[in-house]
């Protein structure tokens, strides 16, 4: 598994990466990253990007020690989904936000195949 697949999670049946992990792969903070977004906002529809709830915060933290952080910070982390890791790399216009969202693009297909590559077992070994 690469470190962006490490960086992909699941909240609302959505495959996301979160806000800040992007920023730090795009060498921009965060604070830029949702500055640009909002400048866009019309090619980030809800299905592209969404804020997480306090609760969804709080299982994000109990799921990934490094997001520890935002547990104590007073606004909710955005996620964004491949089609908005996409949108990101049109709104940020650097050759390296380019070279990252291909990177990423990669993880996801790898992350579906694995997923269901490990269905076909499942169905397999209840068949058998």
């Amino acid at each position: 598994m690469s470190d962006y697949e490490t960086m992909i999670f699941t909240f609302r049946g959505m495959k996301v990466m979160v806000d800040s992990d992007l920023a730090l792969l795009y060498e921009v903070q965060t604070k830029r990253l949702k500055e640009q977004v909002k400048r866009n906002i019309s090619r980030f529809p809800h299905d592209f990007m969404f804020e997480l709830s306090d609760m969804e915060t709080l299982e994000l933290v109990a799921k990934c020690d490094r997001l520890h952080l935002l547990k104590h910070s007073s606004v909710n982390p955005w996620v964004f989904t491949e089609q908005g890791v996409s949108m990101l790399s049109s709104v940020l216009k650097s050759e390296k936000a380019i070279r990252i969202n291909v990177e990423i693009m990669r993880a996801f297909a790898r992350y579906r195949a694995l997923i269901a590559a490990s269905a076909k077992d499942q169905n397999w070994i209840q068949k058998g």
